[in-house]
């Protein structure tokens, strides 16, 4: 399986970096290695001193799919989440300037959070879909899909024109505004609606 990011999906958090709008979506990997074990702690890389939080919506693809059209796209996935990106901003920032690729700051051990799945019938609107941040009980980060730049199906349909979609493969499709740091002892947790589906703390 493989883990396919989105960059740059929402207007806000565009501007909160001061980055440029693309015109077409900014797709990244994450190996396989980059998921948090269930039930671990994420532990902050000793190479960064600047680690962010990055909540995003994501879907599992649930079928093969190559050249898939925008009008198909929701046959290809069926289960639901929201996990954390986690960004070694310092590291990012550095390659960035570089003109240099970002996978050391996006694509580390322990990087890619997952929360817990649903079923995608148990949402009334794929596009209009809130979903929220809370670091130590206080909400930081809070999206609704409807905000995207590319939707999910518009995304699904782009990846697939450039890498082949398997069973089991991953797609964080961009994080809102609210971005910000993480420091040992934060609890973070994860909401789709108002339910929980992931926590995991900070070392």
């Amino acid at each position: 399986m493989k883990i396919i990011c989105i960059g740059r999906n929402y207007t806000e958090h565009i501007k909160e970096l001061n980055s440029e709008t693309p015109e077409a979506p900014i797709i990244f990997l994450k190996p396989d290695t980059a998921i948090l074990l269930k039930k671990q702690p994420f532990f902050i890389p000793d190479f960064s001193n600047n680690v962010h939080h990055e909540i995003e919506v994501l879907v599992r693809i649930n079928k093969i799919g190559k050249h898939i059209q925008p009008q198909f796209a929701h046959k290809y996935y069926d289960e639901v989440s929201v996990g954390i990106d986690f960004t070694a901003r310092d590291v990012q920032d550095d390659l960035r300037a570089k003109g240099l690729p970002w996978e050391c700051s996006k694509a580390f051990d322990g990087s890619a959070v997952i929360g817990k799945w649903i079923s995608k019938d148990q949402i009334e609107d794929i596009d209009n879909l809130d979903f929220t941040l809370k670091k130590n009980e206080e909400i930081v980060q809070k999206g609704n899909t409807g905000d995207m730049l590319h939707s999910i199906d518009t995304l699904i349909a782009y990846i697939s024109k450039y890498f082949t979609l398997k069973i089991g493969d991953i797609i964080f499709t961009g994080t809102p505004s609210g971005v910000g740091a993480v420091k040992a002892n934060d609890k973070l947790s994860g909401f789709l609606k108002d339910e929980e589906l992931f926590n995991i703390k900070v070392k």
